[in-house]
């Protein structure tokens, strides 16, 4: 699978990257690979990796990196379309390939994590050119969609949230992931599939994309925070303010989790909710088993850093740009405030008690989840078990971001779940 022959190949595509030579550049250390009984040392100087050399010698240094597991595990990561959980080294890792590394910088995985795509290239003899996605639009034309600002009252302190909207009918308020913003919604917006029929009104979080802080308050001098009852906040507020008419809820991750907190504790308010990467209850980072590379806490801390980690989480046939307009979301969230949306995703947020009293005749609940976001798909299907009436579709080769990484694909899914409830 992996000889000196296919590693040179690497090698090669890696001395005329551009994303590798940017990741790379300022990496002078040993790139070393353990493969079954194999191992070889690749040595990087200032980002140029040189040829492959067979060794025995495995001891890492503070400038190298050790990749390492069984012949399966190669197979898997280095499959044409690797299974979920097997993107990246950072997924494997967690599946049984040894990572080690010392003070692994963001860009430093990045450089990884394209390297082994490359590598992946060379053993299945694909192109690892760039594909941008082709130019669609003609010089001076305005996409449908219009952004606003609102002011919302949230907890008695005056909120400048943005939200963007296009089409007409039924509200459909949509709601982005965790420490991102409603950019992920951009696709849909313009989707005339939808607002031929629905109101899209895709909204930023306090805190988060063109909502800025509140001016009323030291919010540098405070702990952000997302909690269940803030996290619910503000879409009732927003659809109290412009006067929808029962809308239909449709969030992922942080939101598809809200979409079931809705959907139980004000489940009057929204005609039904789509729940994208939902469940009852994620495990906390406390509640995981140590995580190698850099440091969870440094992830969640640094922009770039969760930025880089979330590549793991999409599905490989997803458009190469849109994965990395995902990633490019993420890294613009200001420090602090993913971590603060975790506070919500895997803390307060909990239905395990909650579930039977979810009412689907009163708010009918959708979950939608992408199977390339691994750890998600067990708790969405415990949650589609005890939630009386929740229907539950995974989505084949997409992940936690199926909105933005890959949006054809997610709207062959989510097309008919909006026909069921127009029709109703």
């Amino acid at each position: 699978m992996i000889d000196e022959a296919t590693l040179a190949k690497a090698v090669g595509h890696a001395a005329t990257d551009g994303e590798f030579g940017l990741r790379a550049s300022g990496w002078t250390g040993r790139l070393l690979l353990m493969v079954g009984d194999d191992a070889w040392a690749l040595p990087i100087v200032s980002g140029a990796v040189g040829a492959p050399q067979r060794t025995r010698e495995l001891v890492v240094g503070s400038d190298d990196v050790l990749l390492g597991g069984r012949d399966d595990l190669w197979r898997s990561m280095l499959a044409a379309v690797p299974p979920p959980g097997f993107t990246d080294p950072w997924a494997a890792s967690m599946h049984g390939l040894r990572f080690e590394a010392t003070g692994l910088s963001a860009t430093r995985h990045g450089a990884i994590r394209r390297f082994v795509e490359l590598l992946r290239h060379a053993v299945n003899g694909t192109d690892p050119a760039p594909r941008p996605q082709a130019k669609r639009h003609r010089h001076g034309e305005h996409d449908r969609t219009v952004g606003r600002y609102i002011h919302l009252d949230l907890d008695g302190i005056d909120h400048r949230v943005y939200y963007e909207e296009a089409g007409e009918g039924v509200a459909l308020l949509c709601q982005h992931t965790a420490g991102s913003d409603a950019r992920q919604w951009r696709h849909l917006l313009e989707d005339e599939r939808v607002t031929s029929r629905f109101r899209v009104i895709a909204y930023d979080l306090p805190f988060h994309g063109k909502s800025v802080p509140p001016e009323s308050v030291a919010w540098w001098a405070q702990d952000y925070k997302l909690t269940t009852a803030s996290a619910m906040l503000v879409p009732n507020t927003l659809a109290e303010a412009l006067a929808l008419d029962r809308p239909v809820f449709i969030g992922s991750s942080i939101g598809g989790m809200l979409a079931l907190d809705l959907a139980r504790y004000h489940p009057d308010r929204y005609r039904a909710v789509i729940a994208v990467q939902g469940g009852l209850k994620v495990a906390s980072a406390s509640d995981r088993p140590p995580e190698p590379g850099f440091a969870a806490a440094s992830a969640a801390t640094d922009p770039a850093g969760h930025a880089e980690l979330m590549m793991m989480v999409m599905g490989p046939g997803a458009p190469e740009a849109f994965r990395h307009e995902t990633r490019f979301h993420y890294a613009q969230g200001a420090p602090g405030v993913f971590r603060g949306d975790i506070n919500y995703y895997a803390g307060t947020h909990d239905l395990t008690e909650e579930a039977d009293r979810i009412d689907t005749t009163r708010c009918p609940v959708y979950l939608l989840t992408g199977t390339y976001d691994f750890r998600t798909v067990d708790v969405s299907r415990e949650a589609a078990a005890r939630i009386r009436g929740a229907t539950l579709q995974l989505m084949n080769g997409l992940g936690h971001f199926p909105m933005s990484e890959d949006p054809e694909r997610f709207s062959s899914y989510l097309l008919p779940v909006l026909d069921r409830i127009a029709g109703s």
